[in-house]
């Protein structure tokens, strides 16, 4: 027992003391965003409309700038005295530029910051993690295709490790799960390691918005409320579409559990995926996630009805890049009333829940990572639940 932890910890330093910079990867054209371009073909008909864009965008810059006030000393009067304004222009989106002072502005990560002096340093120096092997290993699966993680153990890869390293010691509860380096690695994009690590703590723990930190607890509980409410609502709001996927035994564990574990950011276009994080970040937290997930099942539902098992599985995770464009699907997603049905749902699904016999020996799958749901016979089963929940299939 004694040699295997030993070789345990002699495996982890190792992993840890290779996190330094190797040689540089290959110059290639990148995107705005700093992704590797995939299509050259398009390049003349993107640069005859940068111009255009460039100038919008400037004056956006400049309407937000004003709004948020010299060190951001006009925000918080601003949105008190002009909501509908900032609304308006959240959905529209946050300027590039100014997206990381903004989503700290809106998640409260800011005073969480300021209220802990300190604390980030000691997570990462000092502080030692059960998870650390682990989230090494997953490092390199965080946007691969950007230029600022492609570099094996250079400074982007480095970076999300203490961030998930801290994370990992500051929750022990929650740890490290594998979709949170999406998240993770998506704030880096626009801010400091410090800053990205606080407004992971106020996503997780609710320091403004309902807490997200269920979704990545032990048997995923908050990704399996989430899945009930979707379920519900396709076949309430779109029936044949429901109906259709019954019969071909489709339910939204196959393809809309990495919508709620990542917030979109995990296989969707960059672009998309900021916008529905500016929304994110401003409104009522995952409702847009319900929102954008039954807009696209709308926007495509006259072809996915017609299609067999196979194909539909493939095409519910490969959606038409027409379906994904920001300025189509976002204002179809924000037409889709949700609220108050998702309180009710909600209430139904603990509910249900609480009729189920809860079982105290675990299974002995839950060691790797794996939980097994409710049997069939038992009241309050739902379709997906005897499934294996497993990450590594949900981020393949």
């Amino acid at each position: 027992m004694k040699a295997a932890m030993e070789d345990h910890e002699m495996e982890k330093r190792k992993a840890v003391e290779e996190l330094e910079t190797e040689d540089l990867p290959p110059i290639r054209p990148v995107d705005k965003f700093g992704f590797v371009k995939k299509d050259q073909a398009a390049e003349t008909l993107k640069k005859t409309r940068s111009s255009i864009e460039h100038e919008r965008e400037e004056r956006r810059t400049r309407k937000w700038r004003k709004m948020i006030g010299a060190g951001s000393s006009d925000w918080k009067h601003y949105v008190r005295r002009k909501p509908v304004v900032v609304k308006r222009r959240v959905r529209k989106g946050i300027p590039d530029c100014l997206r990381g002072l903004v989503w700290q502005l809106l998640s409260g990560s800011r005073d969480l910051l300021l209220m802990n002096p300190g604390v980030y340093e000691q997570l990462v120096i000092y502080e030692t993690s059960p998870s650390e092997l682990e989230i090494i290993r997953d490092i390199s699966r965080t946007f691969p295709s950007h230029i600022f993680f492609q570099q094996r153990h250079g400074p982007g890869q480095r970076s999300l490790y203490n961030v998930l390293k801290a994370y990992s010691v500051y929750d022990r509860d929650v740890g490290y799960v594998q979709g949170m380096g999406f998240l993770a690695g998506l704030l880096l994009l626009y801010m400091s390691e410090e800053d990205a690590f606080w407004l992971l703590v106020a996503l997780l723990k609710g320091a403004v918005h309902a807490p997200m930190e269920g979704l990545y607890l032990a048997g995923l509980p908050l990704v399996q409320q989430y899945l009930f409410q979707f379920d519900q609502l396709v076949k309430e709001q779109l029936p044949r579409l429901g109906e259709h996927f019954s019969r071909e035994a489709i339910n939204p564990s196959m393809y809309a559990s990495q919508w709620f574990i990542t917030v979109f950011t995990y296989s969707f276009p960059f672009s998309l995926a900021l916008r529905i994080w500016d929304v994110f970040l401003h409104e009522v937290g995952v409702k847009i996630v319900f929102r954008v997930g039954l807009a696209l099942l709308k926007y495509c539902h006259d072809d996915l009805v017609k299609l067999p098992f196979e194909k539909l599985v493939h095409a519910l995770r490969n959606f038409p890049e027409d379906a994904l464009d920001p300025d189509t699907l976002l204002p179809m997603a924000y037409s889709i009333k949700v609220s108050r049905r998702l309180e009710e749902l909600k209430l139904e699904y603990r509910k249900r829940s609480d009729q189920v016999p809860q079982h105290s020996e675990a299974s002995g799958n839950e060691s790797e990572g794996l939980k097994l749901k409710k049997s069939p016979g038992q009241r309050g089963f739902y379709p997906w639940s005897i499934e294996v929940v497993a990450l590594g299939f949900i981020f393949k």
